[in-house]
């Protein structure tokens, strides 16, 4: 993915339009709302075997959405002076502390395993 020519694209597409001013990390993290509301949408009240299986025309909705919510994302990491890519790395890295595949007696964890 070639995050740069993503940036310029959306940058590029907000300043022709004149957006630039609504383009602020409150309206951003709203409209980032509403895209995630927009994808949970095409999923409620499926089964899990129908969330598994979209129709075309399903998938392809959840692929536009998918797009707009990265799209956002981006943006708001271009406002807040955000390096995304830096970010997934060091909330990794706190993921790893927080969900260890060890014990601290050295057992191993299971997660998502139904008791």
């Amino acid at each position: 993915m070639d995050m740069e020519k993503i940036k310029t694209i959306i940058k590029e597409f907000s300043t022709n339009r004149n957006w630039e001013e609504f383009h602020n990390p409150k309206n951003l993290s709203m409209a980032l709302s509403v895209e995630a509301s927009e994808l949970v949408e095409i999923f409620q009240w499926l089964t899990l075997e129908q969330a598994q299986n979209l129709s075309s025309d399903k998938k392809e909705h959840a692929k536009q959405e998918i797009a707009d919510i990265a799209i956002y994302l981006i943006r708001m990491c271009m406002k807040l002076d955000i390096n995304l890519e830096e970010a997934i790395f060091e909330k990794m890295k706190l993921n790893e502390k927080k969900y260890p595949l060890v014990d601290e007696k050295g057992n191993k964890i299971e997660y998502g395993k139904k008791q």
